[in-house]
């Protein structure tokens, strides 16, 4: 699960920063998807260390008596432009000084690489698999790290246009696993209808709300 929309009124890539907690909105999103999710055999709930992750992982736990596991490698994905201003429209591509760190969009060279994302996002996976055998986990992550895990998964290039990510606020991206292989990937969106339009996947940033500010 990707967590709820984040209190972020700078418009800030917050990254890995700490103290960046859900929205109001964002706790919402995270009841939304409990109740979805309220009837599923879950058996194990896991969460990226940061704050919203771990509020988006609060609901789900809570509804059914579990407490939320912690594990790193859930963690969204490492980015220079971490804490400064930097999306679509707003100048960035225009610096000089962000040059040097946009050269390679294949690895990418402004952050953690595509492949070093896969290999503990997988492990993440199969650690919530074995946590949960016989039954079902609940992993709450970041956009970035989702998307590429499923990326590899479905066998798609890693790199890709940022705008173009089926990964919304509070959507579900699940992995079926038959003994230790995975046999289906699915997407659902049980807080649609909460999501603001322009951060819909494939929606065409609104005035002043292009940024990308960390997922």
């Amino acid at each position: 699960m990707r967590h709820g929309e984040v209190h972020n009124p700078d418009g800030l890539l917050y990254g890995r920063l700490p103290g960046y907690h859900l929205s109001e909105l964002g706790r919402q999103m995270a009841e939304r998807v409990a109740e979805h999710l309220s009837a599923r055999d879950i058996t194990y709930v896991v969460s990226s260390p940061l704050e919203r992750a771990q509020e988006t992982a609060t609901p789900i736990a809570k509804a059914h008596g579990l407490d939320i596991a912690t594990d790193r490698r859930l963690i969204e994905a490492d980015n220079v432009f971490q804490g400064k201003s930097f999306g679509v429209g707003d100048g960035a591509l225009r610096r000089p000084e962000n040059w040097r760190h946009l050269v390679n969009p294949f690895k990418p060279s402004w952050g953690e690489p595509y492949i070093e994302q896969v290999v503990r996002m997988m492990s993440a996976l199969e650690a919530a698999r074995d946590a949960a055998r016989g039954h079902e986990a609940v992993c709450v992550s970041h956009q970035l790290p989702i998307w590429i895990v499923r990326s590899f998964v479905e066998r798609r290039r890693l790199w890709h246009d940022p705008r173009k990510r089926q990964c919304t606020l509070a959507s579900l991206t699940s992995f079926t696993f038959k003994d230790d292989k995975i046999v289906s990937v699915g997407y659902t969106e049980p807080a649609r209808d909460l999501v603001p339009p322009h951060l819909l996947a494939g929606a065409k940033p609104a005035k002043g709300k292009g940024k990308a500010f960390g997922a």
